[in-house]
């Protein structure tokens, strides 16, 4: 990176930020599988993407924490991040306590989900994991309830989709800036089932994940084992959409460190699920990156039990070809894990015409989702948005939010030197 003197504004091309993201995206995600403390030779640009990166995966408080490089930017931006990921934390965790008082009082039964069971378990310290959100799992018949619960406690239903409903704070109002703020309002997202569409068909792990005896407020996992189960389901998930996050690919391998072979048999749930073909793939990323973290036993096992072409794709699988980082939108990108060529049909007919359930579920995004809002691509007719496709490359337009926030954004350091204008 150049020293302090001023230079001028640059306008990258959206061949260098691809190729940025790609350098920048494999050196965070290898260096804080083993860190070694060598700074990167990057130009000014990638060091801005670099913090793009960080924010797209979740990474900046891990960085800040185990990652130590000599450049004054980097880390403040860190810093900074660690920061407000701590405070809202803090304002994350009060929140938790007054739903588990409120669901007590009540007589609700709810699990904390995800990165709440991760904190809960001493796996991170504030300042450490971004949560976007909290997210709770409920029983069907007390999901009224426990919706009742959280309106009295100041929340309104922003929308409700096939995976969950969305509460948000009645008086929310969301703050545009890059990576985590203090401030951001804490949605909760209400799940009644534990599933993804995997692409079409949807696995459901609920009966491994709900406590068989549960208590009256907010309870933990039923074991390690179906924390991860829970993990490896999410993973696969955002891997088959390419929304996968380095934080994802960090929680399983910190998990799978406190887990002995017998709690790996979770996976296999109670007889009642199907076996899980889905777990290779994320655990193959992982295995990837943090070398050891995964059973070599467990890995031969899965790859039994998954689809070859699944199989094939996931040893070639790299964390930007799943991730946002890979800059261009892919029409058919996870049709791979498709599990028959039917299957595979419904998901080509589903891409051409949507259904009136994908229409409303697109709608509801562009509706809350602050980086849609501004875009026409989002809104434009499908068969404009497939012209576009055959023209030119189409940008992912949730990467575009991030580099163009990192590419404005200002430190204490960059004061004398403002970040590049992006060229679409």
């Amino acid at each position: 990176m150049p020293d302090g003197r001023t230079t001028p504004r640059a306008q990258p091309s959206l061949e260098r930020i691809k190729a940025g993201l790609l350098r920048t995206t494999a050196t965070l995600a290898i260096e804080l599988a083993h860190p070694t403390g060598d700074t990167p030779d990057w130009n000014a640009l990638e060091w801005r993407l670099a913090t793009a990166a960080a924010v797209a995966h979740g990474v900046a408080g891990q960085l800040h924490t185990y990652v130590h490089w000599s450049n004054p930017e980097w880390t403040w931006f860190l810093e900074s991040q660690h920061d407000h990921v701590a405070r809202r934390h803090e304002r994350i965790d009060a929140l938790l306590q007054r739903i588990d008082t409120q669901a007590r009082g009540i007589g609700v039964p709810l699990v904390a989900l995800k990165g709440t069971a991760l904190h809960a378990i001493g796996i991170y310290a504030p300042g450490e994991r971004p949560m976007a959100d909290i997210d709770l799992l409920v029983s069907e018949e007390n999901q009224e309830h426990a919706g009742a619960m959280l309106e009295s406690m100041g929340y309104v239903l922003s929308f409700a989709g096939w995976k969950h409903r969305v509460y948000k704070p009645a008086d929310n109002a969301n703050v545009a800036c890059l990576g985590e703020h203090r401030d951001t309002p804490i949605n909760i997202e209400l799940h009644t089932r534990i599933q993804e569409r995997l692409p079409v068909a949807t696995v459901d792990i609920t009966s491994c994940i709900y406590p068989r005896s549960p208590a009256p407020g907010i309870n933990p996992y039923p074991s390690h084992g179906a924390l991860m189960s829970h993990l490896l389901l999410h993973a696969a998930g955002n891997i088959c959409n390419r929304t996968m996050r380095l934080i994802h690919l960090n929680d399983i391998s910190l998990l799978a460190a406190r887990m002995v072979r017998s709690e790996w048999l979770a996976l296999w749930g109670d007889g009642t699920t199907e076996s899980p073909w889905w777990a290779l793939p994320p655990l193959l990323l992982v295995s990837r990156y943090y070398t050891g973290a995964v059973p070599p036993s467990l890995l031969y096992e899965l790859e039994s039990e998954c689809r070859g072409p699944l199989r094939f794709a996931s040893r070639h699988l790299t964390l930007t070809k799943a991730s946002c980082s890979e800059l261009w939108l892919h029409a058919w990108s996870g049709i791979e894990w498709s599990r028959s060529v039917r299957e595979a049909g419904q998901f080509a007919l589903n891409r051409v015409r949507p259904s009136a359930q994908a229409r409303q579920e697109r709608a509801d995004m562009v509706r809350t989702q602050l980086w849609l809002q501004a875009s026409p691509w989002v809104t434009a007719t499908l068969w404009r948005r497939a012209l576009a496709w055959l023209k030119h490359p189409v940008t992912r337009m949730d990467t575009m939010y991030v580099v163009r926030a990192a590419l404005e954004q200002t430190s204490p350091a960059w004061t004398q030197r403002p970040g590049p204008a992006v060229t679409t």
